[in-house]
């Protein structure tokens, strides 16, 4: 099993469900829908009901029942599809041009759990450590990381700069030790061996292999907080896994959406 198979969770599936298709309406989507839904995915009806307490216990979905019972994305929930929709559906790339978000914080160690929680946003954001203290990303990331320091009331713990690299030594060696590019490369390539030759005979074939994709895709923009190509190894793999993902989405995004309107 690769490391982007790994990541194919039935909660992480269930998330992609609800954002490409319950947010079509109003984020309310009925437990039966879903059960269907991750049916489609080969995922049975009790490993869909589990991972619908795991999301409810982590505030991503609110128990809402109408003529049946359902779920509700929650505010969260909202937020965060939002954001992500914006990172994983544009490619968007740095220049050395636009120059580098250093975010500097310190947390007092009674307060450790907020430092944590920092950390690991930071961290899904994509930004990369240069010290303990300071994280650092392309500058096209400062809006996303002020939404993320407003929505979670952290902004007392951090300052954000932008800047430039002057000296010292090469900064596409220095890139390589603020992110693990060898892993990133190897995640791209398990998802291009995996998805780059997927062609569905079936709106409900189209539909597994939309969710899926979506699903694999949707973590490597946060990986690459889209490096500029000035400081990447030669033929980056992740521009090929780019095109994977986009020319995919062309092709299986009108199916699939055919096969889960008549889930409904």
């Amino acid at each position: 099993m690769t490391a982007v198979q790994e990541t194919a969770q039935p909660r992480h599936l269930i998330v992609t469900v609800y954002g490409l298709y319950a947010r079509e309406t109003d984020g309310w989507m009925s437990v039966g829908r879903i059960i269907g839904l991750l049916g489609d995915l080969d995922v049975d009806e009790p490993a869909v009901r589990s991972s619908i307490s795991r999301l409810k216990r982590r505030g991503m979905l609110v128990p809402a029942r109408r003529h049946v019972a359902g779920y509700q994305l929650s505010t969260e929930a909202e937020a965060i599809l939002a954001e992500g929709d914006r990172r994983i559906f544009q490619r968007e790339r740095a220049t050395l041009d636009d120059g580098w978000l250093l975010a500097v914080f310190s947390v007092p160690e009674s307060e450790r759990n907020k430092r944590h929680t920092l950390r690991t946003q930071l961290t899904r954001l994509g930004f990369g450590t240069t010290t303990p203290g300071v994280w650092i990303a392309p500058a096209h990331l400062r809006q996303a990381t002020e939404d993320m320091l407003r929505r979670l009331a952290l902004t007392g713990y951090a300052d954000l700069f932008v800047s430039r690299h002057v000296a010292f030594g090469e900064l596409i060696n220095k890139v390589r030790q603020w992110w693990d590019l060898d892993q990133l490369e190897r995640l791209y390539h398990d998802f291009v061996q995996i998805h780059g030759r997927k062609q569905p005979m079936s709106d409900r074939e189209a539909f597994a292999d939309y969710v899926r994709l979506l699903t694999d895709w949707r973590r490597l923009p946060y990986l690459d907080p889209g490096l500029p190509r000035e400081v990447l190894p030669p033929r980056w793999i992740g521009i090929e896994a780019a095109d994977t993902f986009f020319a995919s989405r062309d092709r299986l995004a009108e199916p699939a959406h055919r096969h889960a309107v008549t889930r409904s």
